[in-house]
């Protein structure tokens, strides 16, 4: 396979949007044009550990007994409800990573403010990772965490027919997947699913599809993201077949889906698949939000938080829930 032309840093930086440009110091740069390898993991994880150790404290553990022979899941919850009288909704959340690693320890902030604003129960799954642990592994326990909280509803506080499930990057097509795997094994009803520049395809990046010149520039790459599917798969993304269900963009059926709010920077990796997305949920009769960001990569409401940009972004994925819980 022929690569294409990167264009040269000052190019690539002058089509991001100024306000979201300071976290793209040359340290970011570099890392983003370093081929990822599964040898730098158990380092990632480690550090990735203990950061998130740190970021959840005041934040209840709890875990999960299976009867799959499965081992113990454990979920992070995060409860800054106000009004514990009557039955609130709850977001089932899916943290990020590529599907071999987690970010979860910088969602914790983000996550608590969900939880005060909309008035919900928050439960993060820390779900099994890739490659030690193929598809189906992430999505069984992902299922099993959403039967848990539905299940679990009267004593949670929470209403099950308002449960809502999201996820950012990986964590997003965790969630779209995980939506697909609720309907057709009719077990839960979600009220939305909101899915945060999720990865969806299995070909993006591949010698299937390349990425335009410029997309997957920073923080998430052509590369990274081929690690990424093939170690879930296990095999090498962008094969002929994936196992059914465990790649959302090719799986034809999605009607009667929950609605759905999907956000993506027009420099992501996923921008063209994320499109494509909405564009077949909405074909498929699914009411779909499709938020668009000029000039944003990959992360950017994370990296750049306090950017107007990012604060709109926020902004329209938490109204996204608040919209759904009171349908």
């Amino acid at each position: 396979m022929t690569e294409r032309a990167r264009p040269p840093d000052r190019d690539l930086l002058a089509a991001v949007d100024p306000s979201l440009r300071p976290a793209l110091n040359p340290l970011v740069r570099w890392m983003s044009r370093r081929k990822p390898t599964l040898g730098r993991l158990p380092l990632r994880r480690r550090v990735d550990g203990l950061v998130t150790r740190i970021a959840a404290r005041g934040t209840r553990m709890r875990w999960i007994a299976r009867t799959d022979g499965a081992p113990a899941l454990r979920v992070w919850i995060v409860d800054r409800r106000a009004n514990k009288g009557s039955p609130t909704p709850a977001v089932l959340h899916l943290h990020g990573g590529g599907f071999i690693g987690t970010s979860l320890a910088w969602l914790f902030p983000t996550l608590r403010r969900l939880s005060a604003e909309l008035d919900c129960l928050v439960v993060s799954v820390d779900y099994r990772l890739a490659p030690e642990t193929p598809f189906p592994g992430s999505l069984e326990d992902n299922h099993a965490a959403l039967a848990w909280l539905h299940a679990n509803a009267a004593s949670l506080g929470i209403d099950p027919a308002r449960i809502a499930v999201m996820g950012e990057s990986a964590g997003g097509g965790h969630a779209a997947a995980l939506a697909i795997a609720a309907r057709d094994r009719g077990s839960v009803s979600l009220a939305c699913q909101v899915l945060l520049y999720p990865m969806l395809d299995d070909r993006t990046g591949s010698i299937i599809h390349q990425a335009s010149p410029g997309v997957g520039a920073f923080i998430w790459s052509a590369a990274a993201n081929v690690l990424g599917w093939s170690s879930l798969l296990g095999a090498p993304a962008g094969a002929a077949a994936p196992p059914a269900g465990a790649v959302p963009a090719r799986v034809e059926d999605l009607r009667g889906l929950p609605p759905a709010w999907i956000g993506v920077g027009t420099l992501d990796l996923f921008f063209d698949e994320d499109a494509a997305y909405a564009r077949r949920l909405q074909a498929a009769g699914v009411a779909t939000t499709f938020r668009r960001v000029a000039g944003a990569y990959h992360g950017f409401d994370i990296l750049m938080k306090d950017a107007p940009l990012a604060k709109a972004f926020t902004e329209s994925w938490m109204d996204a829930l608040r919209r759904a819980f009171r349908a």
